[in-house]
């Protein structure tokens, strides 16, 4: 969408408006459907009292074609530094490689590490299998696979770094139990796979079960993410607030969103120390762009969240229950109409104008919502300083590329031994290869060959220096290397069979 699109819709909402003391708010109509549902949503906004300065950003296609390879140009960055507060429709990242995820980075930059996903039925005004579920799924947002850390290893081999930090499992744990707390939730339930990587997932499995012990009035579970997501898809009422790490937490909103009753319905919070951002958590479906089709709902209470969290709650109660009471009477857009349920197919402006026209009522047979006095606002957690503990050097593992065969492979390694470390194993993908293998396994180019210091022995930098040098002179492909210590006496790696 053009500047001066932009512009003119701003100009055309600000008119309405006229209030005194508002509070700036950086906004991103997006691509594709984006312009559409978000003039939608700001007018719904304004006709119920929202007192906000809108200050329009360029992110999204037009941005990245302009040559700026996370979406977003140099200067919305000062906008949202300034606002700290972030309305974003849907954007559209081209096709092809060398463009950056615009919602990564603009989460992590600004630390957005909590995104707060309600996924609430609806029935029997929008149609499910659960009509009882109400579920608030909490993702950790900076970390995990999401580092984006990839690399090319050899001509078969990929790899993508998983990265999981103390205090990144800290915020976000924190975060789910006093957002329960401050919502009046009974229980939160963290999902990892922990059982296969012991130390990421175990990590965030760990500092859960830590901070859990500070708030012994709300109950706390742990699942293993498989057996979880499945007990979520078939029996979402047995859970209430979710905490997850970044990937699981992604892939399993919008799940839970959609057996809720509708992708299209659900709202995101991205919630930060110093900024926040609201968005759908639905795409940009250039396909419906310009149709007047696109249903505003996700997008309208992710404005809701916002209004509530720029201390306007009196704003995002009569917005919501207007809302509420609109989908109550039947009036739905193309995507959740369905005959027999639904009493009137509209567009995004005409339901739009349905939410606006039932501002100041609230539903006869949902449940209605108040902002102004049931929730507790909160203070975002932090993390807590913890003293180092000691580390000591006591391996490297060497990844390396080569078409040898496991044996030949091992001999060339162990040429490059001393007195003080040894060869201990060699892995393929995971799976130890030798000493003793199985002729059965199928193996890649791509092997992890560790070396351990001797008993009695202790390891420094020098000695990998000289390792390397030792396995340079042998004419050893290494393609990367990880160094391998204790903490406080714990081994800080994964470990192979038979260790």
């Amino acid at each position: 969408m053009s500047t001066l699109l932009k512009q003119n819709d701003v100009a055309e909402l600000e008119k309405t408006t006229g209030h005194k003391g508002a509070v700036p708010v950086t906004v991103a109509f997006g691509d594709g459907i984006g312009p559409e549902i978000m003039k939608a949503s700001l007018k719904v906004l304004i006709a119920a009292g929202a007192k906000v300065a809108i200050e329009p950003i360029e992110i999204g296609e037009s941005a990245y074609l302009a040559g700026n390879t996370a979406g977003i140009e140099p200067s919305a960055w000062s906008s949202l530094r300034q606002t700290k507060v972030f309305y974003k429709a849907p954007i559209t990242t081209p096709q092809g490689g060398g463009f950056k995820s615009l919602n990564v980075t603009v989460r992590k930059s600004l630390g957005l590490f909590a995104n707060v996903r309600p996924c609430t039925a609806y029935a029997p005004f929008v149609a499910t299998k659960h009509p009882g579920m109400n579920v608030v799924v909490v993702r950790e947002n900076e970390e995990d696979l999401y580092a984006g850390i990839e690399h090319r290893q050899t001509d078969d081999v990929y790899q993508c770094l998983k990265l999981i930090s103390r205090p990144g499992c800290e915020k976000i744990a924190r975060y789910a139990f006093e957002y329960a707390k401050a919502q009046g939730r009974r229980k939160v339930t963290c999902f990892t796979k922990d059982n296969i990587m012991k130390l990421t997932d175990g990590l965030f499995h760990k500092v859960f079960d830590e901070v859990a012990a500070d708030y012994p009035e709300i109950e706390n579970e742990h699942w293993i993410v498989d057996i979880g997501a499945a007990k979520l898809a078939d029996t979402p009422e047995a859970f209430d607030v979710v905490v997850m790490p970044n990937l699981y937490g992604d892939v399993l909103s919008d799940v839970a969103a959609q057996i809720a009753g509708s992708v299209g319905l659900a709202p995101s919070a991205n919630i930060g120390e110093h900024c926040a951002m609201f968005e759908a958590i639905h795409g940009s479906a250039p396909r419906r762009a310009g149709q007047d089709l696109a249903n505003p709902s996700g997008l309208l209470l992710a404005g809701v969240m916002m209004m509530a969290h720029i201390g306007q709650p009196e704003v995002a109660e009569l917005v919501h229950n207007a809302w509420l009471k609109t989908i109550e009477d039947g009036i739905h857009t193309y995507d959740i109409f369905k005959e027999g349920i639904s009493k009137q197919k509209v567009g995004t402006k005409a339901f739009a104008e349905a939410v606006i026209d039932r501002i100041g009522q609230k539903p006869d047979t949902l449940q209605s919502v108040s902002y102004s006095g049931d929730a507790k606002p909160f203070a975002v957690p932090r993390a807590t300083p913890r003293l180092p503990a000691k580390k000591e050097l006591v391996g490297i593992d060497v990844f390396v590329d080569s078409t040898t065969a496991v044996d030949a492979l091992a001999e060339k390694m162990r040429k490059a031994e001393n007195p003080l470390f040894e060869l201990a194993m060699i892995t393929n993908r995971g799976v130890k290869v030798w000493p003793d293998g199985l002729p059965e396994t199928f193996c890649t180019n791509h092997w992890r060959c560790r070396y351990l210091a001797k008993p009695g022995k202790q390891m420094n930098k020098a000695t990998i220096v000289e390792l390397m040098s030792n396995l340079t002179k042998g004419g050893v492909d290494f393609i990367k290397t990880e160094q391998l210590f204790t903490f406080d006496g714990a081994a800080g790696y994964s470990l192979g069979q038979g260790q």
